[in-house]
């Protein structure tokens, strides 16, 4: 679990990315969950949007993609979701204490 501190940090360094996976009509599927899991291992922090056609709620499709993805939800702004998980191979991250 996260701390307060850790996680405005976490917001800090994700401000300037971009959101490089959408969640649209289909909803979350396994197949994305597969590819996020990926993604988080080489980046540690990514964001996702959720489009205005997906029919689920943005806070149930974060819950969706942290759990399945065993990763941290560290924010969802709008219809973005902020999401980290440590990396075993390479990280990058230090997170405050």
């Amino acid at each position: 679990m996260l701390k307060g501190k850790q996680k405005r940090f976490l917001r800090s360094k994700a401000h300037h990315l971009n959101p490089i996976f959408q969640v649209g009509k289909g909803g979350v599927n396994d197949n994305m969950i597969k590819q996020i899991t990926e993604a988080l291992e080489v980046r540690e922090l990514i964001k996702v949007s959720v489009l205005q056609n997906c029919e689920e709620d943005r806070y149930t499709v974060s819950e969706q993609i942290s759990s399945g993805a065993k990763a941290e939800l560290v924010q969802v702004i709008g219809n973005t979701i902020v999401l980290y998980k440590e990396s075993r191979e390479n990280k990058q991250l230090v997170l405050p204490k």
